[in-house]
């Protein structure tokens, strides 16, 4: 595969393309009625996108920067995203909530870093099995059952 130098217009089709895979997760978490829908979700996506971007950029711009490693940016996004996913989850007298839109803006931001280094086709498949789930926990679910 051959490198992609990171320009404005690829960073936009990117950041293009995050904004709807963030939005398709969205879409059906507002539809089921959980607390974050699509602008979180689009909003994730895209930080996240936008700053592997940025990383990538700074590289390849600055080649003679010293311990310049792209990598590090999406460490620490994978970093703060699990303390907004650890503020979601809420433990109860009826058991703990919020895991799974915990695990959906986790997956979110992982699928926006990986539209930020190119892997659009691997991004894509990724948000429809993420959909797939979700959407199986409602086919799959008895009438009067809380799971």
């Amino acid at each position: 595969m051959e490198p992609v130098l990171i320009t404005e217009k690829v960073a936009l089709i990117r950041l293009g393309v995050s904004l709807v895979l963030g939005a398709l997760i969205g879409a059906e978490r507002r539809i089921h009625n959980h607390p974050a829908g699509s602008r979180t979700f689009m909003l994730i996506c895209m930080g996240a996108t936008l700053a592997t971007l940025a990383s990538i950029y700074i590289c390849q711009t600055n080649p003679n920067l010293l311990n310049g490693d792209p990598g590090r940016i999406a460490a620490q996004i994978l970093t703060g995203i699990g303390f907004i996913g650890a503020g979601l989850i809420i433990k109860g007298n009826d058991g703990v909530s919020g895991l799974t839109t915990a695990a959906c803006i986790f997956m979110a931001a992982v699928i926006g870093v990986a539209v930020g280094v190119g892997m659009l086709l691997v991004a894509s498949a990724v948000t429809v099995v993420v959909v797939l789930i979700l959407w199986s926990s409602y086919v799959s679910k008895k009438p009067g059952s809380d799971s």
